[in-house]
């Protein structure tokens, strides 16, 4: 099954080429990378932004995780989603699913959709040995 990181990837790559973004984790990397005389901005998680380019980069993200979504939801469905993202979490070891409802919040998954599927997600681990 795949991950929202597998229907958004090459879009974000592209756009990050596009805004002439790029990722650096210290100042050796962000010298080697900038282009003289363009004023850039941290955007956050180590990605810089040419300031002119920050909203188109900031609004094709959004756009760009929001048809990966939709794509993700059309291919696997809600609950396939929910299950893959508590073995991802590996809820059955820690019997927590926070994380889950906050990673699918943007799917419009409740945290009693989340609860619901983890039940069945657990008695699934305990029948198949999966701790």
């Amino acid at each position: 099954m795949k991950y929202l990181s597998d229907y958004i990837q090459e879009k974000q790559t592209g756009l990050f080429n596009e805004c002439g973004s790029f990722f650096a984790f210290g100042n050796r990397q962000f010298e080697e990378k900038i282009v003289k005389g363009t004023k850039y901005v941290s955007v956050g998680a180590g990605l810089y932004c040419p300031v002119d380019k920050v909203k188109a980069l900031v609004d094709g993200l959004s756009c760009i995780n929001k048809e990966g979504i939709a794509l993700d939801i059309e291919e696997n469905g809600i609950d396939a989603i929910i299950m893959r993202e508590l073995s991802n979490f590996e809820c059955q070891i820690t019997g927590e699913f926070e994380d889950v409802v906050e990673r699918l919040e943007d799917y419009g998954v409740s945290h009693e959709d989340v609860r619901v599927k983890y039940n069945e997600f657990y008695q699934y681990c305990v029948e198949n040995g999966n701790f």
